[in-house]
């Protein structure tokens, strides 16, 4: 299927092939055009094979990609994927028949209500289209090339105040205290603060595998870590229950992402804590900013979020609570 600009619309065509090439008009309206291009494509000589639409790629990938991925970043793709089957599958696309304008056309759509999600859904795709590629089921060129996403302001200049946190952490449950102490003592993501376990602790250690980058860490037990690890512990022994998760909610069992947003959500409100001021996300940069200004070198803040490089920590940090300069005089 060809598109042409006509004025401010833009116009589909069949391609009927043949010399001079012939094509038949399908109409302004991509999904009316598509279904259109499926019926007179149904009329011709049937081609060698089976043609592939998006969704024919998409479960592919479901199949023998997604598994790979953690498990938040699974969840994800899959609501991602159920709006792009809204667009690409709603009729069937064909993989060869999706071209630049069709991801523009779905960023303008989605953009209206969900620009950052967009960004996400037109990663996604993109990724999929490759994968295409690379199993010889497209030789077309990724139509999400030279189309640009949304901006996204993202949470790169928010740092949570010990005020803040102090007003959370005040009205927290136990459960809660113990995550948002564990998250911000290690600096680690929400997620990798959930599946440390008593058998992460070796040789005066938790030792940790990151989800997302898969670094490892070795953090020292000590000081506010070492007390905290001493309460978990004591209160972990008034359990009947055996769970060898380090965060556990009040009935003894492993803390899960939900039962954390929870108890989050409702200390949160309960402080008159501001959402947008403070997720619990935040607590990684708050530690790695806090470990920059304490020791005085960026390197230990580096290591710590197990960054490969210096860059990525400044990148990190550095709009978050500003540069600590000295006056002029």
């Amino acid at each position: 299927m060809r598109a042409r600009a006509r004025g401010k619309k833009i116009h589909y065509y069949y391609d009927a092939g043949g010399k001079p090439r012939r094509e038949i008009p399908l109409g302004s309206d991509y999904s009316l055009a598509v279904k259109k291009w499926v019926e007179l494509q149904i009329d011709q000589p049937e081609p060698q094979g089976t043609l592939i639409t998006f969704r024919t790629v998409a479960e592919r990938y479901v199949r023998e990609v997604l598994p790979g991925k953690a498990p938040r970043t699974q969840a994800d793709n899959f609501k991602e994927l159920n709006f792009l089957y809204q667009f690409f599958d709603n009729p069937p696309a064909l993989i060869d028949s999706i071209e630049p304008v069709h991801i523009r056309q779905y960023m303008d759509l989605r953009g209206k209500t969900a620009k950052v999600r967009a960004n996400r859904e037109k990663a996604l795709f993109s990724h999929i289209f490759n994968m295409a590629r690379s199993w010889g089921l497209t030789i077309g060129t990724n139509p999400c090339a030279g189309i640009k996403g949304f901006s996204e302001v993202g949470r790169k200049d928010i740092y949570v105040e010990d005020s803040a946190f102090a007003a959370v952490y005040k009205v927290a449950s136990q459960p809660l205290k113990d995550a948002m102490d564990l998250a911000y003592l290690t600096g680690q993501r929400p997620a990798d603060v959930l599946k440390t376990a008593e058998t992460d602790i070796r040789e005066c250690a938790l030792c940790i595998t990151q989800q997302k980058t898969k670094a490892k860490l070795r953090i020292s037990i000590e000081g506010e870590l070492a007390d905290l690890m001493v309460r978990i512990m004591a209160r972990k022994a008034t359990f009947k229950v055996r769970c060898l998760a380090l965060i556990v909610n009040d009935d003894g069992k492993r803390l899960t992402y939900n039962m954390l947003r929870n108890h989050f959500d409702a200390a949160r409100d309960a402080a008159g804590v501001d959402k947008d001021s403070f997720q619990f996300r935040d607590l990684r940069a708050k530690a790695a900013t806090d470990k920059a200004d304490l020791s005085g070198d960026i390197r230990q803040a580096q290591q710590q979020l197990g960054h490969t490089t210096v860059g990525m920590t400044e990148q990190y940090i550095r709009a978050r609570k500003g540069q600590k300069v000295t006056p002029t005089k």
